[in-house]
């Protein structure tokens, strides 16, 4: 198993930048290719993929996931 994970403070515009890159990667030739401060992140990617979207408000704290997941095995 591999696993990876990031977590940084950036501003929106920042965020905006990495998510931009990653639409545009996925957009691609189906190789999904980030890189920032040091790591570099490589997958290939189906045509056809699952998103869940969710998002959480607790108090005075707002969480927003983006989640993507493709099996490596052809279908």
């Amino acid at each position: 198993m591999i696993e990876f994970e990031w977590e940084q403070k950036v501003n929106r515009t920042e965020a905006a930048a990495l998510l931009r890159e990653l639409a545009d990667s996925l957009a691609g030739d189906g190789e999904l290719k980030i890189e920032r401060d040091g790591w570099e992140l490589k997958a290939e990617v189906p045509n056809e993929l699952e998103m869940e979207i969710e998002m959480e408000v607790e108090n005075d704290e707002i969480e927003l996931e983006i989640e993507l997941k493709w099996s490596r095995q052809p279908t």
